[in-house]
C-alpha cells in the first residue's frame, strides 16, 4: 500500500508560513514533509500534522501510526541524498502553534551541493536555527528534487 495521498491537504498557518504547497517533498494522510525554506543544514525540513492540534498528545493514534511510517522514509531519503552523520527532530511550537517537528539532519563536516557549500553550525552541539545557509527559490527546488529521488 502506497502511503502518500494524491490530494492536497487544507494548509494549515504553519504549512502556509513554510511554503506550502510549493515546498512540500512528500504528503502523506496524517503529514506533510516540507522543505524548510530556511536551511539550517543541508535538507533540512518540517514534518507538519495536517489535523487540527497545537500539543502532540492532541494527534489521532491513526496520526502516530502514520508517522512512523513517514519519519523512516524521511530518515532514508535524506540519508541516501546527503549521508548526514545525526538527525534532529525538534518540536518547538513557540511561535508556530499546529503540531510540526523542524527536522534537521547533522553534518561534522561542510557539505557541498549544487555547488554551494552548507555548514552545520551548531555541530556537535544543538542545531544553532539563528545560523542558515542562505538558499534562494531555485537552489531549494534543486535540494527538493534531489530528496525526492531517493523517496521510497
Amino acid at each position: 500500500m502506497n502511503a502518500t495521498v494524491t490530494e492536497l491537504p487544507s494548509f494549515n498557518a504553519t504549512m502556509l508560513k513554510f511554503g506550502a504547497p510549493q515546498t512540500i517533498i512528500r504528503q502523506y494522510h496524517h503529514w506533510s514533509v516540507l522543505l524548510r525554506p530556511a536551511q539550517t543544514t543541508l535538507g533540512s525540513l518540517v514534518l507538519a500534522a495536517h489535523e487540527s492540534a497545537q500539543a502532540l498528545s492532541g494527534l489521532s493514534p491513526a496520526s502516530f501510526a502514520e508517522l512512523h511510517t513517514v519519519t523512516g522514509q524521511l530518515e532514508t531519503a535524506l540519508a541516501n541524498a546527503f549521508q548526514y552523520d545525526k538527525i534532529n527532530y525538534l518540536m518547538l511550537m513557540m511561535v508556530d502553534l499546529d503540531v510540526h517537528f523542524h527536522v534537521i539532519p547533522r553534518y561534522a563536516q561542510r557539505k557541498t551541493f549544487a555547488n554551494m557549500e552548507f555548514i552545520d553550525a551548531g555541530w556537535p552541539a544543538m542545531p544553532d536555527l539563528k545560523q542558515v545557509n542562505l538558499t534562494n527559490v531555485a537552489q531549494n527546488n534543486l535540494i527538493m528534487q534531489h530528496i525526492q529521488q531517493y523517496w521510497l
